[in-house]
């Protein structure tokens, strides 16, 4: 296993990585943002907007976010947050990764 650290990302250079299609680019600024921003609420739209991406990686990368922000930041709208995470559960390749963002939702804040 190879730890890599997390580093910083203006929003301006993540809306541009953002605008592409490249999964790996969009995760990867997906992850920075969530670690480093400390505008909680606007990782959490972009989360929000990516877990219902067309690409299941995309999609998987951004609940797995949500769970992170939850960690991380200690907060989220869990009234808006945890209806889109559910919605991946009935997705065979993103159950495991859905219920995974809920746990640590549950651990980190208390709700599901």
């Amino acid at each position: 296993m190879h730890y890599e650290e997390v580093l910083p990302i203006t929003r301006d250079e993540a809306e541009s990585v953002f605008a592409t299609t490249d999964p790996v680019k969009v995760c990867n600024a997906l992850v920075r943002i969530t670690y480093h921003d400390p505008d909680w609420r606007w990782v959490q739209e972009r989360c929000l907007h990516f877990a219902r991406h067309s690409d299941p990686d995309i999609c998987g990368c951004a609940a797995t976010c949500l769970g992170h922000l939850a960690r991380v930041h200690r907060v989220l709208d869990v009234e808006k947050v945890i209806p889109v995470i559910e919605e991946l559960l009935i997705h065979p390749e993103l159950a495991g990764i859905a219920e995974d963002a809920l746990d640590d939702i549950k651990m980190f804040l208390g709700k599901v």
